[in-house]
């Protein structure tokens, strides 16, 4: 089975839409910052966004691992348990970082500004979507799922800025 990371350089439509609206691009994956797991488990970073953010692997394994996210002002979050959910909630909701009540009505009028911009939007995401073979959560269930994960489970990925040991802030508060 090929590897969705493979996929994703393989397909235009993917990763047209993954650079814009989501802001996701496979070849950032240097973070601006040394940084570690408060756990000592691996880290390693795979892609970034345009304001000098990471996506971060944690731990031993392949895609299915859980994915943090680290912004350039010191805030993390575990945002996913593995590429085929990080992938799910960039392509429903590539506006995630200004969710902050995570709810479906915050989430439309961000969609909204998108829109202003990106009229074809929803076909570019099903194109995507096809490309990479991923079913869509709905946008109320992706943005559940992501501060399910980022408030439950991310409790054990803290990533502290290693020159300092001192811990990112949370990016999504309990």
């Amino acid at each position: 089975m090929q590897s969705l990371i493979t996929a994703i350089r393989e397909n235009e439509d993917a990763s047209r839409y993954l650079a814009w609206p989501a802001d996701f691009d496979l070849d950032r994956g240097d973070h601006c910052e040394d940084v570690h797991l408060a756990s000592g488990a691996p880290l390693d970073g795979f892609a970034g966004d345009g304001a000098g953010g990471t996506y971060f692997f944690c731990g031993e394994g392949g895609e299915e691992r859980p994915v943090l996210y680290a912004d350039s002002e010191g805030g993390a979050a575990l945002v996913a348990v593995g590429l085929t959910e990080l992938l799910r909630l960039l392509l429903v909701a590539p506006w995630w970082h200004d969710c902050r009540s995570f709810t479906t009505d915050e989430s439309t009028e961000l969609a909204a500004e998108y829109l202003v911009n990106t009229p074809d939007l929803a076909a570019r995401r099903a194109r995507a979507a096809t490309a990479l073979g991923l079913d869509l959560p709905t946008t109320a269930d992706a943005l559940a799922r992501l501060r399910k994960v980022a408030t439950e489970a991310g409790e054990g990925f803290v990533l502290i800025f290693t020159p300092e040991n001192k811990p990112y802030e949370p990016l999504i508060p309990s």
